[in-house]
């Protein structure tokens, strides 16, 4: 194995990571070496994922958390540092994007867009870069959108709690630098389960230079660039994997 992508001996926490992009990254860790911690609302969900990760020959833990809350954020740092005694990588990947008119966006949804994109990701980004500074160091990669870098009509709290995402990843990256690297990743139009919301369900062309919605897995060599010792002078960054969106 590259030892640029060696994961052996790390531990992997990946929110969202039991379906689409959230679950390539926890195969693409697990294949190379990582044990893994899943966590989503759908603990059957990340069980499966779990087991498949166990097939590998890795540890695996399948928690289940509501990230946008606080309390469940805490609850699952400690229950990852309990199994595993030390978090490597984290991927904030969990996320919502519900489109309709901002005027009629209520203060509930708005709420819930905002926690599960932001304050969630802010509060798990936080607690364990001050552990992973403590400790052995380590690497924070944050999922952000495209959304977040255009005009996005539709979905105004979606792509603006991504922006804040944005804006987060850089401010840690000075704060708990040099022993703790925090990147964000940037997807454009990916096939994942969302495409069902789309007229042509991610089949047709698109208005960028690829052409073509990204599969899911083709995500997966951005995130382990920005895991590995590849991007060692990678910080405070956004990689966008958008297929030349803008």
């Amino acid at each position: 194995m590259d030892p640029l992508f060696d994961f052996t001996g790390k531990v992997a926490l990946v929110t969202g990571g039991s379906r689409g992009l959230g679950y390539q990254m926890v195969r693409a860790f697990a294949e190379r070496g990582a044990d893994v911690i899943i966590a989503s609302r759908k603990l059957e969900n990340c069980e499966a994922v779990a087991a498949e990760c166990r097939a590998l020959g890795r540890r695996a833990l399948a928690l289940s958390a509501h990230v946008g809350r606080w309390d469940a954020c805490d609850r699952l740092i400690e229950e990852a540092y309990a199994a595993f005694g030390h978090v490597d990588i984290l991927v904030n990947n969990a996320g919502m994007s519900p489109a309709m008119p901002s005027h009629e966006v209520t203060e509930k949804l708005f709420d819930a867009v905002v926690n599960l994109n932001f304050k969630g990701p802010f509060r798990l980004a936080s607690q364990i870069a001050r552990r992973m500074f403590d400790g052995e160091g380590g690497c924070i990669i944050n999922v952000s959108s495209s959304g977040s870098l255009m005009p996005l009509p539709n979905t105004v709290p979606y792509g603006s709690s991504k922006a804040a995402l944005n804006a987060m990843s850089k401010s840690l990256a000075w704060e708990y630098a040099p022993k703790v690297r925090v990147n964000t990743l940037s997807p454009g139009a990916f096939r994942t389960d969302i495409v069902q919301a789309w007229p042509d369900k991610g089949q047709g062309p698109i208005a960028i230079p690829r052409g073509h919605a990204a599969e899911p897995e083709d995500i997966v060599t951005a995130a382990l660039f920005l895991a590995s010792p590849a991007s060692i002078n990678v910080t405070g960054s956004l990689v966008r994997c958008d297929g030349g969106q803008h």
